[in-house]
């Protein structure tokens, strides 16, 4: 099955509201349902054993939707007690809105930053080695390929320790699977669900993009079950 990219509806700056929001709602639902949420924070208690404590630990979430990833990170820190710092970025006026309500609505959590900026243009933004982990959740599939080794080859200057990029594995059997798991849905979310998974990645192309860029510290975990991977590591000797 080859890569298909299609434009997804609520990538439109002019995308309705109301649609939007409702397709947020869908996504945070499948984050849950899907393990999109627990991938990432997975991955931060795993290397947590050897986070300093006199110093936050920072996180750059990638095209933060409504802030549905970074709000489990950052429970799961104060569980476990980090003081996570998370910036997420978003560069849709109408969805970065949608996050901070989503985001305010969630008493006592504090410590994460709504930023409007573009996933590429990143590095002019924020020095190299700004935020020790780079997460990139549900978004490269958006991109063409050239792009997609952009975006990659900024978190891994942007990241002082890791990188998690989180996504969706390409496949007849998950397009099959969003067609039933979107029925009754609204337009936005049936369209946007499916073209999602025809631009996913297969794990040969995950593993491709990931030796060209010589992410050799990166490895590639993912479940056609759950249609997701994670292409993720820690760089050597991050915490010394």
């Amino acid at each position: 099955m080859r890569r298909k990219l299609s434009h997804e509806m609520m990538d439109d700056p002019a995308a309705d509201r109301a649609e939007l929001e409702a397709s947020l709602r869908f996504i945070r639902k499948i984050n849950v349902r899907l393990g999109g949420a627990q991938a990432l924070v997975g991955k931060l208690a795993r290397w947590s054993k050897s986070w300093p404590t006199d110093r936050p630990v920072t996180l750059l979430d990638i095209a933060t939707g409504s802030a549905d990833i970074p709000l489990a990170c950052r429970r799961w820190a104060q569980r476990a007690g980090f003081d996570l710092r998370i910036t997420a970025i978003d560069r849709h006026a109408t969805t970065l809105d949608l996050a901070r309500e989503h985001v305010g609505g969630a008493e006592g959590v504090g410590g994460i930053e709504l930023v409007e900026a573009d996933a590429l243009k990143l590095i002019d933004r924020f020095e190299p080695e700004s935020f020790d982990y780079v997460h990139a959740g549900m978004f490269l599939h958006h991109l063409p390929e050239i792009e997609v080794m952009t975006v990659l080859r900024i978190m891994d200057r942007l990241a002082r320790a890791g990188i998690v990029w989180n996504d969706l594995v390409r496949s007849r059997v998950g397009v099959a699977a969003i067609r039933v798991m979107t029925t009754g849905q609204p337009e936005m979310v049936r369209h946007d669900a499916k073209v999602s998974v025809e631009a996913g990645f297969t794990p040969s192309e995950v593993r491709e993009l990931a030796r060209r860029l010589d992410l050799d510290y990166a490895a590639l975990r993912w479940s056609l079950l759950k249609h997701r991977f994670t292409l993720s590591g820690e760089k050597p000797g991050a915490w010394g």
